[in-house]
């Protein structure tokens, strides 16, 4: 499964496309030149069980440290990961 990345304006979104669908995804929004906001992740239920909102995750926090943003989490999946992963304090906003 090869996660994805597009951005339109001030929007982004990590995500999984099978058969031309998405079938997990995390959006963002930009907050200025140094923060994205994570403000939803789904995954597909076929999906379920298989570390993908961490797979998604993982990819967000890559953009992050690359382009040397912070993260503010407020999906709920994302900030219970935060909490969780220490390894990620360095783009937590």
């Amino acid at each position: 499964m090869k996660i994805e990345h597009s951005i339109d304006g001030n929007k982004g979104v990590f995500y999984i496309n099978l058969e031309g669908k998405h079938v997990a995804e995390m959006t963002y929004s930009k907050a200025g030149p140094d923060k994205i906001i994570i403000d939803h992740t789904e995954v597909d239920e076929s999906l379920k069980g298989q570390g993908v909102g961490y797979k998604l995750l993982e990819e967000a926090v890559k953009y992050a440290r690359e382009k040397d943003v912070k993260i503010l989490p407020l999906c709920p999946f994302a900030a219970t990961v935060f909490k969780k992963r220490e390894a990620y304090n360095d783009v937590l906003f």
